[in-house]
């Protein structure tokens, strides 16, 4: 008995790290190939960021429609909901939200292209900070100050990293800017999502994805032609690919990143169901670690010893929060359950009076 016990939990621990490996491998994959797709700020006549950005929301829908055919094909071994039809009932509730969608991906992308994969992580660190103000202001919600002071150590990493990049030579004040978008806009983005979206859908987050990916391909269309990336995209198709690659690569690239896009939807879910969203949240924040110095390692990076304490500062300040917020939700827990048997001990003696 002890044994299949034994067998069991560590079949449970083996499937826990799986995810997790599976989760940094998408997750740092993803950035390291747009980072590659987006290039830097001298990409001439092939620089076309939004583009790359819509392909990638093209590729993410048609993957949602296979998987959904798939699933039809096979019930038992796939679980998808059925795509397919776009309603307009549910498109004009989702349109706000798929208009900071696509702020939220664009911003995020040019901040990768401006910035690079090492200081990417600092340079959006915000999302945390603006939640705790939209969190207030749109829904009315305080936070307390053990948060509030993890924030404060966050901002305080993030401009001690501005500093020393900009000591190193290395700043890129459109980047710096680009990742404070980034962090607005994905902090709106998870507040929409959950309060006012996913009711709407039925709380189905691959539906949302997949209507979220429509409606950015065709929004996406007007801002390509607003931002004159016209000769450049007719470039990359005419088969002028970036200097550093080949147009082969380029394109598997391309729909590598749309996929890629599509998978990690997937396995944040799937690491979220197999362990905890505080387990998440630390995951996330030890992948962005690790991302950093992957990134040193691969650009030939070298920085100083206050550039790492910016990244140190912020991943701490983060991890702080994350912990603050569990305890939280913890005695919130404790009190909603002692409330509940109180309510039930008192009706239990009205029944005896």
């Amino acid at each position: 008995m002890e044994t299949k016990q034994h067998d069991s939990l560590f079949r449970k621990y083996v499937k826990v790290v799986m995810v997790v490996v599976l989760y940094w491998v998408v997750s740092i994959a993803m950035v390291f190939i747009n980072k590659a797709l987006l290039g830097d700020a001298k990409m001439g006549q092939s620089d076309a960021p939004l583009f790359v950005t819509w392909f990638q929301c093209v590729v993410s829908a048609i993957a949602c429609l296979l998987v959904s055919r798939l699933t039809k094909l096979a019930p038992s071994l796939l679980s998808f909901p059925e795509l397919g039809r776009i309603e307009p009932a549910i498109v004009k509730k989702v349109l706000p939200l798929s208009i900071i969608f696509v702020a939220m991906i664009s911003t995020n992308n040019l901040c990768l292209k401006y910035l690079g994969v090492a200081f990417y992580y600092v340079g959006r660190s915000l999302t945390t900070v603006f939640n705790v103000i939209f969190t207030f202001f749109i829904l009315g919600q305080k936070t307390s100050t053990a948060a509030l002071v993890a924030c404060g150590v966050i901002v305080g990493g993030f401009w001690l990293g501005v500093d020393q990049e900009s000591v190193s030579g290395s700043l890129s004040i459109t980047g710096v800017v680009f990742g404070v978008l980034a962090s607005v806009f994905v902090s709106l983005n998870a507040i929409f999502t959950k309060k006012v979206i996913l009711p709407a859908l039925d709380g189905s987050v691959w539906k949302l994805s997949y209507y979220n990916n429509v409606l950015a391909s065709l929004l996406f269309l007007p801002l390509m032609v607003g931002m004159g990336e016209g000769p450049a995209i007719l470039s990359l198709v005419m088969g002028h690919a970036p200097a550093a690659t080949t147009p082969t690569v380029f394109w598997g690239l391309m729909v590598l990143g749309g996929l890629f896009g599509f998978a990690i939807g997937y396995v944040t879910g799937l690491q979220i169901q197999v362990t905890s969203p505080l387990t998440h949240n630390i995951s996330g924040t030890a992948k962005a670690c690790t991302q950093t110095v992957l990134a040193m390692w691969w650009f030939q990076q070298h920085k100083t010893g206050l550039w790492w304490l910016s990244n140190w500062t912020v991943l701490l300040g983060s991890m702080g929060y994350t912990r603050v917020k569990q305890l939280e939700m913890r005695s919130q827990h404790v009190a909603a359950a002692e409330a509940s048997r109180e309510d039930t001990s008192d009706k239990n003696k009205d029944l005896n009076v």
